[in-house]
Order: structure tokens, then sequence, then C-alpha cells
């Protein structure tokens, strides 16, 4: 690929940018993600603006502005309903946190405006009249399928830790192998994520996560990336399986069951973390090794894990629901009765996510028994799917008797109502033609007090 031969189709908005303030006497230039992603055909997010135009001087020549960021340099222009962030050239001062500088100046080069910048990818500029502006060598990076930083790559995770992140998470965004230096430079440098809020850890989590390559984690590992934001999953690498089931180590079971999945959050998470429990469950004797409860272990690790990286709790719920109900049935003959229990336990909505995970689990694992393994699998899906088209009874708001219902044969308003509503629901679940509201009230002195 020759630089010569890039155009870049860019949107109408931004090209009347530029447009803008060319004619005004400014340079400016399209820059980072979005030159990138051009020039690999992918759709750019974003289309960020460079130019030696003053914050100030910016301003005046667009009618809609928004000082989104000008104390470093950046405006956003609207047009329309989509805004386009215009940044002065601009030199980073001293950085004192790992993360920020304490200054900016800015500058009329944007040469050095490009070599502040992390990797030499992120580091090109375009416009129409001169085309592409590629000082370190970013295009040869692209063909070569290379994340490398621009200059000295310890001074460049020195100023930004998070850029040590970022660097396997582009990785695996893009298919690419991190440059032998810029590996080096981000083992050395990886402690000093600690610094980065957990609220920038967790965005490039989800993206390296979500990426087509979720397997770079295992480099985040190699790398001591984990060991600062997931030490958990550091001991489930070094923790092995003698098992008849397994064939890897937890974590790197883990690892292959997450390229199981498709790239969605929460199933990614999930399988990064399904097994988190078992370093502490672990046991050992002649038969081998054993990880009972480790799916109850691992839910309370998963919670902590995901506040402490502040994860919505609506993320947080369905993630260690899942985990906590990956290996229902695993041992259990499928049948009506306990796929109903178990879509009461997992809920109906997550029933298609849990399936997703159960065979993911499995094809992690050694082949041992897999037929069996998947013929199983196809018969809970079988059976849980005509119990959800049949429309059995699997929650209380389903119960054909309510708590007014049982007020009005003079139960006392309280705790009795809950109990007695849930072993309605219970046996309810084991025989669905009892959901009958004259049945229920009829028996309604066996669930005062089941016989167990």
């Amino acid at each position: 690929m020759r630089k010569e031969d890039i155009k870049i189709k860019m949107p109408i908005e931004a090209a009347e940018i530029l447009e803008t303030l060319h004619e005004a006497g400014y340079e400016a230039y399209i820059v980072g993600g979005c030159v990138r992603d051009s020039i690999l055909g992918r759709v750019p997010g974003d289309w960020d603006i460079t130019t030696s135009a003053l914050p100030q001087e910016v301003k005046k020549l667009f009618k809609r502005t928004i000082d989104t960021g000008i104390k470093h340099g950046t405006v956003t222009i609207m047009k329309g309903k989509e805004g386009f962030e215009v940044t002065t050239y601009r030199l980073d001062g001293v950085y004192e946190d790992h993360r920020h500088p304490k200054e900016v100046t800015f500058t009329r080069s944007l040469i050095e405006d490009l070599k502040r910048r992390d990797f030499t990818i992120n580091a090109m500029a375009y416009n129409d009249t001169e085309g592409l502006v590629d000082e370190f060598d970013g295009l040869k990076d692209l063909d070569d399928k290379v994340i490398r930083c621009v200059g000295d790559p310890v001074r460049r995770f020195e100023e930004d830790a998070l850029r040590i992140l970022r660097a396997v998470r582009f990785s695996g965004q893009l298919g690419y192998t991190i440059d032998p230096e810029t590996a080096k430079a981000a083992k050395e440098l990886a402690p000093t994520l600690s610094n980065i809020s957990a609220e920038r850890i967790q965005t490039e989590f989800i993206k390296m996560m979500t990426s087509m390559h979720p397997e770079v984690i295992r480099d985040a590992y190699e790398l001591g990336i984990t060991k600062v934001f997931l030490p958990e999953f550091d001991q489930c690498m070094e923790c092995e399986q003698n098992a008849i089931h397994h064939c890897y180590t937890v974590g790197e079971h883990m690892i292959r069951s997450a390229m199981e999945v498709p790239a969605d959050k929460v199933l990614r998470i999930t399988m990064i973390l399904h097994d988190i429990g078992k370093p502490s469950c672990k046991t050992s004797d002649e038969r081998g090794d054993h990880f009972k409860g480790h799916a109850k272990e691992g839910t309370g690790m998963a919670r902590t894990i995901l506040r402490r990286l502040k994860f919505d709790n609506a993320t947080t719920d369905r993630v260690c629901n899942l985990i906590l109900y990956h290996d229902i049935l695993m041992k259990d003959e499928p049948s009506e009765k306990n796929v109903r229990k178990t879509l009461y336990l997992v809920g109906p909505s997550n029933f298609e996510d849990l399936l997703m995970v159960k065979k993911a689990d499995m094809l992690a694992q050694s082949t041992y028994r897999r037929e069996d393994k998947e013929r199983r699998l196809d018969l809970l899906a079988s059976i849980g799917h005509e119990i959800l088209e049949r429309g059995d009874c699997l929650s209380l708001k389903e119960l054909k008797v309510g708590g007014k219902d049982l007020i009005d044969l003079g139960i006392t308003p309280g705790k009795d109502i809950g109990i007695i509503l849930n072993n309605m629901l219970k046996d309810v679940i084991g025989t669905p033609n009892h959901n009958d509201k004259e049945y229920l009230i009829k028996h309604l002195a066996n669930y005062k007090n089941p016989v167990e």
C-alpha cells in the first residue's frame, strides 16, 4: 500500500470543516482512528480533526461550538445533530499521574502534534490537498499488522499508562501483533496501570474481550497487565486441572470458552470469569482434582471483580446469574421437571444465553464424553423451548393465585403470604397442571405446612 494511493472519503460535514479552516488560512486534517479505519476499510466511529488554529480562532469561524475540552485545545463543532471534535496542534507537558499532562502548549506544527500520539497506526493525518501525512510509518505497520509506539515506547507508556492496555486491545480488535520493543516496555511499566481509574480500565477490558480476538487476554497476562486489575485471573492461569473432563489450566479453559461465544459483552465477560472460583475450591485426591462449589464461589468473586471495575448493576447481575448456573444439569439427564426448575432459577429471558455459555464451556473442555454432553445440551435446549412455547408457569406473576387472593381467604398480610406463594410455585414448577386457582386454594393447607 503506497501513501500516494490513499484516498479517504470523509463525511461532507468533516470536509466542510476542513475547507472552512483552510480558507481562513489554517492547516487542518482528519487524524487518528478515523484515518486508520478508513485505510483498513472499516467504518470510523467518529471523525476527529486537528488544526493549526487556536481554540478561540476555531470558535470564531463556526456558528455552533461547544467547549468540550478547550483547556486542552478541543472544541466540538456541531453540524446538525452531529458533533466533530477539532483540536489544536499541541505539545503535552509533564505527565505527573501516568494519565494526564500537567499542562499543554499549542504549536503550529502538525508533526510535533503527531509525535505525542500513542501508536504509529493512530498517528496519521489526511486531507484532500496534501493526502496522507505518515511521518512514523503507520502505513507500513498496518501492512505488517503491528502495534508499535510512536518514538520511545517507555516514554509513551510513562506518559499514559492506559496505553499499555490499549496496545493489547488494538491487537485484539485488529488481529495484530505487538512490536517487541513496545511489548517489552508494556511489561516493564504494567504496574503503573494501578494509577488508572477503574472506569477507564473497564472500557478497555470490554473492548478487548468483545474484539475479534478475546484470546489477547493471554497476552495481557503474559505482560503482567491482568496482575494489576484482574489478579484472580492470574491465579486461574496458574491453576492446573488434573481431571478427565479438562485438558487446560483453568485460565486457558476460560480463554478458549470466551472464543466460543458471540462478541457480546455479557457473554464474553461471563466466560472469562465463569470458573474464577476454581483455584480457591480446588481439592485433590487419587482420582485427580476437584472443584466442588466453584460456581457459587465464583459468583461471589465475579461480583466483587465487576464492582471493583465499576460495571453497571444490570451487567453485573446478568453475568453473575450465568456464572452461578453455568454448571446446572451437567450431570443430570434433562427432564421437563428439572428443566422447568432451571428456567425458574436462571430466568426465561436468560435461557438462550445459558445455552451458549454451557456450549462454550463444553467446547473448551477435553473431548471426553463429548457426544453425550452434546446430546444432553441439545435435549436441554429442546425441552426448554417446548416449555417456553407452551407457557408453563415459571414465576410468581404467572401463578393463578396472588397475594390478594390469600388475604381474601383470611391470611394475615406479611411473610406468611410470601412463603405460601413460593411453596405454590415450587409445586407448580414440578407439576404444571397444578397452576389452577381452584386446585391451589383447595390445597392451601399443604402450602402452609408443606411436606418435604
